[in-house]
C-alpha cells in the first residue's frame, strides 16, 4: 500500500532527472564524482529500506550508486543491514526479547541483536526503524529488512558493498569470501569495500570477470587494523602498498580537510597522493542533518563543492545519507561560480548574511554583496538622540549585549512586545555604539550555533551610512524596512517615517534609477505616506501566518502595496514537521499581479520541514518554480545565489539531472495509520480589517510626551530598597544572562 502511495512521487522524481553541461573534473578518470547512497535516501527513510534505495534511484543522478553495508544470517544468506547490531535499526526486540547475546566485535565486548543469530526465516517479520532521533520516524515498521538479492532486483545503477567486519562473520561461520567469489557473475558489484585488508586481499584477482573495484574503508585514524594491527594513521602512511590489493579508498571527511573546533583547516595531500599513484578516493559522512563545520553556514552543498568543486582537487566519489543534495551539488551547481543568474527572482538579505555575521553590521552587509545579493536591507531603529540605523529589532537585547550593559534600562513596554527589553529609544547613539553586536542563534537548543567566532565583530550602521554603502555596492537594491511608526510618534517623539524619507532624498534615492528602492512596513499607513514617490515599490510585511488571502483582502492590500512579503509557513499547509499540501496564498497574491516574497530562509536543517530532505536548496526551488516566489528573503544569502546561478533553475531545460521541487503531501499520505502527530489547526485567514491600519498620528514634541502608564500598584520596597517589581525584572535579566554564558560555555 504505501509504495502505491508513493508510486507518482518516484515517477515524478524519475521524469524530473533530465547534468549540466560537460565540465572538466579533477577526479581521477576526469568524469563526474560519483554519487553513492548509503542504504539509499537514508536520510528520510530507514536505512536499507525498499524505499530508501528505490527513492535514490528516483531522484538523483542517473548513474547513482547504491550503497549495502552487507550483513549475514545464520542460514547464509546476505541482507543490507545500517549496522552488524540490529537494535537501533529494527524492532527485533518486540519478536525475540531475548534474543540478545554478547560477542567480540572489533576488539570489544558488545551486547545485542546479531544477525548471524538468526535465519532468514526467523527475519521475516522483523522491520526497519529508524535510526536517527531527528530524521521521520513515520515509517518505522513499514518495511522489512531488505536482502541483497532484493536490491540486485530493482536493478540499479551501480551497486557498492561494503563489508564492515568478515573477521566477526567468520567467527561465526559465515565468511563472506566464498559468498562473494561465488556469486560475483550475480552479483556483479561496481566497488567491494571493507576496513579490513586481509578481506580485500582474499577477493583480489579471484572475481572472475566481474569489474569489481576493491576499496580499503577507513576508520578513525587512531583505530586499529584488525588483520594487520596497524593504526589506520599508519597505514596512510604507506599509500603504495595499498594499490597492491584495491583500487581505491574510502575515507572520512576530516581525513581531507582536517576541523579543528568546527572550522575547517588546511586541506591535506590526500587526494593528489593517491591519485599520483592510481588509486580512487571517495569520502564518507555526508548529511544534511550531520555536524558539519561552521564554514558551510549550514549549506549541506557548499559542503560538497568543497570537496568536488575547489582549485586544487576532487574526490572521486561521496557517500551520503542524502543522493538528492549530492546529485543537485554535483550536477547542477559545481562549476557555476562565474555563472550569470538563470532566473529574475532575487535574493533579499535578513540583517544582511545575518547566518555568518551579527546581523546589520557592515560585515553582514559586505557579506551579503559578496555573496551575491540582489537587494540589501536595512530595519531601520531610532535612538533616543533621533538618529535612525540598522537593526533587526527595536529591542537591542537579541542582536547585542544590552542585556548585560545596559540592565537597568530595562523595561516592559506592552505596545511593542510582551517581555521586558532594552529598547533603541531609550539610548543615546552613542550609547547604541557602544555595544557589541552578537551573533543570535535561533538553533541553539540544538547545538547549531552560527559562527562562534564572528560574535562581537562588526559595527552597526546608521541608515545613512547604509545608504551610502549600498549606493557604491553590485546590490541592485535596498529593503528598508519600516515599524512601530506609531509608538515612536506619539510616545517618543520620533518621526521613523521623516527620518527614512529625508535620508533616502539626501542620498539621492528619491531621484535615481539605478538602484530599486523597497520601502517594507507591516503598517498600511507608513506604505501611505511614500505613495506619491512612484519610483519607490512598496512592501506589505504580514509576519503572522495565514492560511488564506480573501478577494477583499487583497484589493485593500492593493491600495497600499506593490508586493507582499509573506511568512514562508503561509505558502504550506503543515502536519508537525511535514507539509500537507500548499495554501492558495501564493496562488492568490500572483494571480492578483502582485509582487511575491517569502520570508525568512534558514539553512539549519531543524528550520526545514522534512518534505524538503533538509536541503535548503530543495526548500528555495519550491518557493522559486511551482509558487513562483519574486524574491526569497534569507539569513544567508549565498545558498539562494548559488542556486539561482545554476541552469538547473530552469524546469524546462533539456538537462540530465534537475532540482526537484517538492510536492507536499507525499510524506504525509505514506506515513502509516497513527504515525503522523495530530493535523495542526489551519492558520487565520487574512480578512480585510486585519489589512488597513489607522493613520498615523502626530508625532509629539519631547515635552509634551505623557509619562508611560504605571506598572502594578504593588510597589512593596525590597530588601535592597529598590521596588519588588523592578527587582523582579533584574532577576529575570540576571537569568537570561546567566543562560547566555551557559550557551557560550
Amino acid at each position: 500500500m504505501l509504495r502505491l502511495l508513493l508510486a507518482s512521487w518516484l515517477v515524478g522524481l524519475a521524469a524530473s532527472a533530465v547534468t549540466t553541461p560537460t565540465a572538466k573534473w579533477q577526479t581521477l578518470s576526469g568524469k563526474a564524482p560519483r554519487v553513492v547512497a548509503r542504504g539509499g535516501f537514508s536520510g528520510i527513510v530507514p536505512d536499507s529500506s525498499q524505499l530508501a534505495y528505490e527513492l535514490a534511484m528516483s531522484s538523483s543522478v542517473k548513474d547513482v550508486i547504491l550503497y549495502c553495508n552487507l550483513q549475514m544470517t545464520k542460514d547464509g544468506i546476505g541482507m543490507c543491514q545500517y549496522d552488524t547490531i540490529l537494535d537501533n535499526s529494527t524492532d527485533i526486540q518486540s519478536y525475540y526479547p531475548k534474543g540478545q547475546k554478547s560477542y567480540t566485535l572489533n576488539g570489544e565486548q558488545v551486547r545485542g541483536y546479531f544477525s548471524v543469530d538468526f535465519t532468514s526465516e526467523q527475519l521475516f517479520n522483523v522491520s526497519l526503524v529508524q535510526n536517527v532521533f531527528s530524521r521521520p520516524s513515520i515509517f518505522d515498521g513499514a518495511f522489512p529488512l531488505y536482502m541483497l538479492e532484493d536490491l540486485l532486483s530493482l536493478k540499479p545503477p551501480g551497486l557498492w558493498i561494503n563489508v564492515e567486519s568478515n573477521t566477526f562473520f567468520k567467527q561465526h561461520k559465515q565468511d563472506v569470501t566464498p559468498y562473494i567469489i561465488e556469486g560475483a557473475s550475480i552479483i556483479k558489484a561496481n566497488y567491494i569495500s571493507s576496513p579490513e585488508i586481509g578481506f580485500l586481499k582474499s577477493l583480489n584477482g579471484k572475481l572472475g570477470k566481474a569489474k569489481t573495484k576493491l576499496v580499503l574503508k577507513f576508520l578513525s585514524q587512531d583505530s586499529i587494523e584488525p588483520t594487520i594491527g596497524k593504526s589506520y594513521s599508519t597505514i596512510l602512511q604507506d599509500l603504495k602498498s595499498i594499490k597492491a590489493y584495491a583500487s581505491g579508498i574510502l575515507v572520512p571527511k576530516d581525513y581531507i580537510w582536517p576541523v579543528n573546533k568546527g572550522y575547517l583547516e588546511s586541506s591535506t595531500s590526500l587526494v593528489k597522493e593517491a591519485h599520483a599513484l592510481g588509486l580512487e578516493v571517495f569520502t564518507s559522512g555526508f548529511g544534511n542533518d550531520l555536524q558539519m563545520s561552521y564554514n558551510f553556514s549550514y549549506d549541506p552543498t557548499a559542503e560538497y563543492l568543497k570537496f568536488v568543486d575547489n582549485a586544487n582537487f576532487s574526490v572521486d566519489g561521496v557517500l551520503t545519507d542524502f543522493p538528492i543534495t549530492a546529485s543537485e551539488s554535483i550536477a547542477c551547481l559545481a562549476h557555476t561560480q562565474g555563472n550569470r543568474k538563470q532566473a529574475k527572482a532575487l535574493v533579499i538579505s535578513h540583517n544582511g548574511a545575518s547566518g555568518i555575521y551579527p546581523g546589520s553590521t557592515d560585515l553582514a552587509y559586505q557579506q551579503a554583496v559578496s555573496d551575491g545579493t540582489d537587494v540589501i536591507d536595512c530595519s531601520v531603529q531610532m535612538s533616543k538622540d533621533g538618529v535612525a540605523f540598522c537593526l533587526d529589532s527595536i529591542d537591542l537585547t537579541g542582536g547585542t549585549n544590552a542585556v548585560t550593559a545596559f540592565m537597568d534600562r530595562s523595561k516592559a513596554v506592552p505596545e511593542i512586545q510582551q517581555d521586558a527589553g532594552v529598547f533603541s529609544f531609550d539610548l543615546s547613539w552613542t550609547e547604541i555604539q557602544s555595544l557589541k553586536p552578537q551573533m543570535q542563534n535561533p538553533g541553539a537548543k540544538s547545538n547549531l550555533l552560527r559562527n562562534p567566532a564572528a560574535n562581537n565583530q562588526g559595527k552597526l550602521m546608521t541608515l545613512s551610512q547604509f545608504l551610502d554603502f549600498a549606493k557604491n555596492s553590485s546590490a541592485s537594491g535596498i529593503l528598508i524596512n519600516i515599524e512601530n511608526a506609531p509608538y515612536l510618534a506619539s510616545k517618543k517623539g520620533l518621526d521613523i517615517v521623516k527620518s527614512v524619507s529625508d535620508a533616502l532624498t539626501n542620498a539621492s534615492f528619491d531621484k535615481q534609477t539605478e538602484k530599486q528602492v523597497f520601502i517594507q512596513s507591516d503598517d498600511t499607513a507608513v506604505l501611505s505616506t511614500f505613495k506619491t514617490n512612484t519610483s519607490y515599490k512598496r512592501v506589505l510585511m504580514i509576519k503572522e501566518t495565514v492560511s488564506s488571502i480573501p478577494v477583499p483582502s487583497v484589493t485593500e492590500i492593493k491600495q497600499y502595496a506593490d508586493a507582499v512579503s509573506i511568512n514562508r509557513f503561509s505558502v504550506t499547509k503543515r502536519t508537525g514537521f511535514f507539509l500537507s499540501g500548499f495554501t492558495d496564498v501564493a496562488k492568490t497574491l500572483k494571480k492578483a499581479n502582485l509582487t511575491l516574497f517569502i520570508h525568512v530562509l534558514r539553512n539549519e536543517f531543524i528550520a526545514i520541514p522534512y518534505d524538503y530532505f533538509s536541503d535548503p536548496i530543495v526548500e528555495i526551488d519550491t518557493y522559486i518554480n511551482p509558487l513562483e516566489a519574486d524574491g526569497i528573503v534569507t539569513e544567508f544569502p549565498s545558498t539562494a545565489s548559488r542556486y539561482l546561478r545554476s541552469p538547473c533553475v530552469n524546469p524546462k531545460a533539456n538537462l540530465e539531472y534537475t532540482i526537484v521541487p517538492s510536492t507536499p503531501g507525499q510524506l504525509v499520505q505514506a506515513a502509516g495509520p497513527g504515525a503522523l502527530p495530530p493535523a495542526e489547526a489551519p492558520a487565520p485567514i487574512l480578512d480585510p480589517a486585519d489589512v488597513v491600519d489607522p493613520p498615523l498620528p502626530p508625532v509629539v514634541a519631547v515635552a509634551d510626551q505623557s509619562p508611560e502608564a504605571p506598572g502594578p500598584a504593588t510597589t512593596t520596597p525590597a530588601k535592597n530598597g529598590q521596588p519588588a517589581n523592578v527587582a523582579g525584572v533584574l532577576l529575570s535579566l540576571m537569568m537570561v544572562v546567566f543562560s547566555f554564558v551557559q550557551l557560550r560555555g
